[in-house]
């Protein structure tokens, strides 16, 4: 799939369910919501790029507290969706703008914070967005990603990404840490510091956030009662499918 046809299938999957994501638990909290805002806090005139804001959560947590958040994605429908949050909430700091993350449409040295939640494994090519983010970010900058990672272990990995491409058809890979951290290394960051958290994932909601098909679900379940033991307990499978996976919160700096 080339990369203008995978970008239409993010827009097609998430465009439709632009304020599905507004009301997701999931999306919607987490304690390194918590540390972002904080982070930023420091710096009232700072200037944040939420870098694939999906529904804005991030954006809503980070804006009271600094001059401006930019809420950029690839999806129209989630913008439209993030500015008519943002004006309710009266927040009139954040703006919107569309576009992929491997293209960012900034001057460099343009950002104080680059923030990136749960949208990463979704891009064409991570790398290459990364060596944006550097980019745009100001001398002295940061960046934080949030993401599900791989746990690195190759049965364990390809039942991950078998799993997360069936819920949802713009998946392109959950990175494992090491992948990550070489990435960042590669673009030109220095690393500051990185941690990893369980998230328990609720099969229904999972799915139904997505629009699933039935098929695909069944598929999902049928593996999940296929697998062996080892994956079984790592992923923490229960018997309605529900299940827990692993998150990364990396911070970077230029």
């Amino acid at each position: 799939m080339n990369k203008v046809a995978h970008d239409q299938v993010v827009q097609r999957q998430f465009g439709e369910q632009a304020s599905v994501y507004l009301r997701s638990e999931v999306h919607a909290r987490g304690v390194e919501l918590a540390a972002l805002a904080l982070a930023a806090a420091k710096y009232p005139q700072a200037r944040v790029l939420d870098l694939g804001c999906g529904a804005g959560h991030v954006s809503f947590h980070v804006a009271p507290s600094v001059a401006e958040v930019i809420a950029y994605d690839l999806s129209q429908d989630m913008l439209d969706v993030v500015k008519a949050a943002a004006t309710e909430r009266e927040l009139r700091n954040i703006s919107t703008q569309r576009g992929a993350a491997e293209k960012l449409p900034f001057a460099d040295d343009s950002f104080d914070f680059v923030f990136s939640r749960y949208s990463a494994h979704h891009w064409n090519d991570l790398e290459l967005a990364l060596r944006e983010t550097r980019r745009v970010l100001k001398p002295g900058g940061r960046a934080a990603f949030v993401d599900v990672v791989s746990p690195g272990v190759p049965l364990l990995d390809t039942y991950l990404q078998a799993v997360e491409v069936l819920r949802d058809t713009s998946h392109v890979r959950d990175y494992s840490a090491a992948e990550w951290l070489r990435m960042a290394n590669s673009a030109g960051f220095l690393l500051q510091s990185h941690s990893q958290q369980r998230l328990r994932l609720e099969f229904s909601s999972w799915v139904e956030r997505m629009r699933t098909p039935d098929v695909f679900c069944k598929a999902i379940r049928g593996l999940q009662q296929a697998v062996g033991e080892e994956v079984r307990s790592y992923f923490e499978i229960s018997s309605d499918g529900s299940f827990s996976t692993d998150v990364m919160v990396l911070w970077i700096g230029r």
